[in-house]
């Protein structure tokens, strides 16, 4: 998403970490500016997260715990979201409230796919 392209707010994680937790409070999403990450169950690979992307968009609104960790493939920036942020951000630009619901209605047509 190109409206971060600038943000200063964005976090740094070395390569092979994992920041979130599966069943962790999830008070943010992120947007990823550089690298990968990888959305996890387990060892299972959900999905490949690259610049662009988003992730962590469910537990930010529907306020349950994290559904699944995120570990960094490589080293990645992200750019936070925080309720307040993510409501700012679909009232006043409704392409990011668009993609992030095509991005969750992806989501779950691939979970639906290999369930």
């Amino acid at each position: 998403m190109d409206i971060f392209r600038h943000a200063a707010d964005a976090e740094t994680h070395p390569a092979g970490t994992t920041p979130l937790e599966r069943g962790s409070p999830g008070d943010r999403m992120y947007i990823v500016q550089e690298g990968e990450v990888e959305i996890r169950i387990g060892a299972r690979v959900l999905e490949r997260v690259g610049p662009g992307g988003f992730f962590g968009e469910m537990s930010l609104i529907d306020h349950a715990p994290r559904s699944a960790s995120m570990r960094t493939a490589t080293e990645v920036r992200v750019v936070p979201i925080d309720e307040t942020s993510f409501v700012r951000l679909v009232q006043e630009t409704p392409g990011f409230a668009l993609s992030v619901l095509r991005g969750l209605a992806s989501r779950l047509r691939q979970m639906d796919a290999h369930a």
